[in-house]
C-alpha cells in the first residue's frame, strides 16, 4: 500500500494560509481558520485544510505557490482554469473542510486518467480537486518532484454541449521551455493533459474522504 502522507499540523496549515493571505482572498477572517482547526484537532497531520474553490479559485491560488524563489503559474492556454469544477464530487457548501489521507498516486504513473479513475474509486478513494492539489503544494512544496507530479481529475470542465472537455488539470514543474519561458524553469506549473494520454511522470492524487465541521 502507498505510504500515508504526513502533512504539517492543521494549526500550521491554518497559519500558512493566513501568512499567504488566502483567507483574505476567500473573504474569511483569520479566526475562522483557527477556530475550525481547533475543532478538528490542531495537531492532526493526516488531513489537508482546504477552502471551497468558489471562494479561492485556482487562478488566484496558483501564483502563491513557490518552489525555491519561483512563483507558480497557470499555462497560457488555460485561461478557463476556474471553470474546471468538481465533477462527480459533492462539496458540502462549507467554506472550510478537510481532505483526509492524501496519496500522490505514483502507482498510477503512465496510466491515463480514463484508466486511473475507476482504479481510484474502486479502492473507495476520491480523486483530488484541482484546488485541493494546489492547497497541498501550498503546504508541502516538495510534494512536486521531478519525475513524480500529479493530476487532479476530480475537476473537469463541462462544455456548453454538456460533454466533458478532454483536458484534465495537473500540477508539475516547469522545464522553462516553450511558452513557459526560461525564467520559469523549476517553477510550479498548473497545466493540463488529455484525458486519454499517459505520462510516466504524472500520478493521480486522491484522498479517502472530505469532512467539515
Amino acid at each position: 500500500m502507498p505510504a500515508v502522507t504526513v502533512l504539517p499540523t492543521l494549526a500550521e496549515q491554518a497559519e500558512r494560509l493566513i501568512a499567504l493571505e488566502v483567507h483574505t482572498l476567500a473573504g474569511l477572517p483569520e479566526q475562522a481558520l483557527r477556530s475550525a482547526v481547533e475543532q478538528w484537532g490542531s495537531d492532526r497531520t493526516d488531513a489537508l485544510l482546504a477552502i471551497d474553490p468558489a471562494l479561492a479559485p485556482p487562478s488566484a491560488l496558483t501564483p502563491r505557490l513557490r518552489r525555491g524563489e519561483k512563483p507558480g503559474f497557470v499555462v497560457e492556454d488555460m485561461t478557463d482554469v476556474d471553470q474546471f469544477a468538481p465533477t462527480g464530487i459533492e462539496l458540502g457548501g462549507e467554506a472550510l473542510y478537510l481532505v483526509e489521507n492524501l496519496e500522490r498516486g505514483d502507482e498510477y504513473e503512465n496510466w491515463s486518467a480514463e484508466e486511473a479513475l475507476p482504479a481510484i474509486t474502486g479502492r473507495d478513494r476520491t480523486p483530488l480537486l484541482l484546488s485541493e492539489g494546489i492547497h497541498w503544494v501550498l503546504q508541502q512544496a516538495d510534494i512536486l518532484e521531478r519525475g513524480h507530479c500529479f493530476m487532479t481529475i476530480g475537476s473537469r470542465l463541462t462544455k456548453p454541449t454538456g460533454k466533458l472537455d478532454s483536458r484534465t488539470p495537473a500540477l508539475w514543474i516547469s522545464n522553462g521551455t516553450g511558452g513557459d519561458g526560461k525564467d520559469r524553469k523549476d517553477a510550479p506549473k498548473l497545466g493540463w493533459c488529455w484525458w486519454g494520454n499517459r505520462h510516466t511522470w504524472l500520478g493521480f492524487a486522491s484522498a479517502t474522504r472530505r469532512t467539515a465541521v
